[in-house]
């Protein structure tokens, strides 16, 4: 074997000994070397087959993580998966050889590293983003003795907890969701409150509440197709009238209290088309549109939707 041959066999089995982000920063290296021995045949690099994106870059508590993932070569037909712990979240195609998975934060949770493990055709690639903590506002609520809450029938939280596990093969909406009706907010997503003195841990407040006047419009925000129409006639005391839609690929919006409901159920709606109007229906004690968000069953915050596009 001539120097040369040999030099470049070398190099050769040194590269194929490396993982492609060891060789990234010697790239430019690595091709002026195989310049230099030009007549010789060298292997290709190695080359992650599994590539992962989230964002948002810097995720609060309330965020939705999205993870944009790549496949070079899939052939399994299955798509992605993404685990947290015991809890794993489907990930869905967006364009050839890409998928994507929805992961919830809340602010039940946790400030601190998630630790991400994807697989995909065979590949797995572990991740851990860092969620930062983000201050909610507290409420303070003196009830009198012995009053006693509305409570929800059994219908209605087993068609309203059917929306909100909804995880839909399809995409139906594209680009930044639309402010659901022209009112102020009245109430950010994620308050947290004290009754009689005493912290409620498990509540937040889980939507945007628009101070409408009763009767103006409720448009949907984005398309999808409407999964739930539910009213108060048939048992719905808590949320009222309510209309809830299915985007597609697990995000799902509701929208309570309505005076008027104008869809149906198995409606498909475009973003800005009439679905009622506001109200006071419900467990409500005021005019308001209660716009909720769910990702894979969890309340996120509904606002980063309508300036992040994820399309």
């Amino acid at each position: 074997m001539s120097m040369m041959e040999c030099l470049a066999s070398n190099l050769n089995k040194n590269l194929l000994s490396c993982g492609v982000k060891v060789l990234t920063g010697n790239y430019r290296t690595v091709n002026l070397l195989v310049g230099m021995f030009a007549a010789i045949p060298v292997m290709a690099l190695p080359v992650d087959a599994l590539q992962v994106k989230v964002t948002p870059t810097n995720p609060k508590l309330g965020d939705t993580l999205s993870l944009e993932i790549n496949l070079d070569n899939p052939e399994s037909g299955s798509n992605p998966t993404v685990a947290i712990g015991q809890k794993t979240y489907p990930a869905f195609a967006i364009a050839p050889s890409r998928y994507r998975a929805f992961i919830p934060t809340t602010p039940l949770e946790t400030a601190g590293i998630r630790k991400f493990r994807i697989s995909g055709d065979g590949q797995v690639q572990n991740l851990a983003v860092k969620v930062s903590d983000r201050k909610f506002p507290v409420q303070r609520i003196n009830l009198p003795p012995g009053k006693a809450g509305v409570q929800a029938t059994k219908l209605e939280l087993t068609r309203v907890a059917a929306l909100k596990a909804l995880q839909t093969p399809q995409k139906y909406w594209s680009g930044g969701f639309l402010k659901p009706n022209a009112g102020r907010i009245s109430t950010i997503y994620g308050v947290r409150r004290y009754y009689n003195g005493k912290f409620a841990k498990d509540y937040y407040h889980r939507g945007v509440d628009y101070a409408g006047a009763t009767g103006s419009p409720v448009i949907a925000p984005a398309a999808g197709r409407v999964a739930l129409v539910g009213r108060v006639s048939q048992g719905f005391r808590v949320h009222g009238n309510v209309v809830g839609i299915d985007h597609g690929h697990g995000v799902t919006s509701i929208f309570m209290h309505l005076s008027r409901i104008n869809v149906k159920e198995g409606d498909f709606v475009k973003p800005g088309q009439l679905i009622g109007a506001v109200g006071s229906t419900g467990a409500s004690t005021g005019p308001h549109l209660h716009w909720g968000l769910y990702v894979n069953g969890q309340s996120v915050d509904p606002t980063p939707w309508r300036t992040n596009v994820f399309n």
